[in-house]
């Protein structure tokens, strides 16, 4: 698949958020590959995205870092690690980090009422109320069809671009996620706050 960066080097290299658009082809391609690795049994399949995880490759396609785990865990996977519900609470939060990215504080996400309501049912705390993989697929697809954005593949081969050619030119120390418990956690203060 060639050279990866990780969504947190694309963020640190453009030194800000992604835009709606991004994040709806982000979400779409996401999708679509985490639908795949799901269709080859549960228990391939981590449960935890971050932005340090996500790995989009300069072909266009994504990758996931992967978890360790044993040969066989199908029969003590969990249901809602079948049905994606982790995953999908992972993805939902890495993607409004990505939205929130050096923002100030006092500024609030600039969001459609449709992505940012997509976001906060992946971000449901109960279980039962957050969007399965199924629906986030369905609802990007319509979405990115509606809107006539480029297919997911371009847009990650352009955020790929983009972290090589400011390495180049700015060269420096790629982003470490050693605050990102500080930052889960302030990003969930702020969807509570929304709703």
């Amino acid at each position: 698949m060639g050279t990866f960066v990780t969504l947190a080097e694309v963020l640190e290299a453009r030194g800000s958020p992604l835009e709606e658009d991004e994040v709806w082809c982000l979400l779409l391609g996401t999708a679509e590959a985490l639908m795949e690795i799901s269709h080859k049994g549960p228990g391939n399949m981590c449960s935890v995205l971050s932005p340090g995880s996500m790995l989009l490759s300069a072909t266009g396609n994504l990758a996931f870092k992967s978890c360790p785990r044993s040969e066989d865990l199908g029969s003590f996977t969990a249901p809602e690690v079948q049905e994606g519900h982790m995953i999908v609470y992972s993805l939902g939060m890495t993607l409004f980090w990505s939205v929130d990215y050096q923002l100030p504080q006092n500024q609030p996400i600039q969001l459609s009422d449709n992505l940012n309501n997509l976001l906060l049912s992946m971000c449901e705390d109960t279980v039962q109320r957050r969007a399965d993989l199924v629906t986030v697929l369905e609802t990007c697809e319509q979405h990115i069809k509606a809107a006539q954005l480029p297919p997911p593949e371009k847009l990650i081969r352009q955020l790929v671009q983009d972290v090589f050619r400011d390495s180049v030119s700015h060269p420096h120390s790629l982003f470490g996620l050693g605050n990102a418990p500080v930052v889960s956690i302030a990003i969930t203060v702020t969807l509570h706050s929304m709703c």
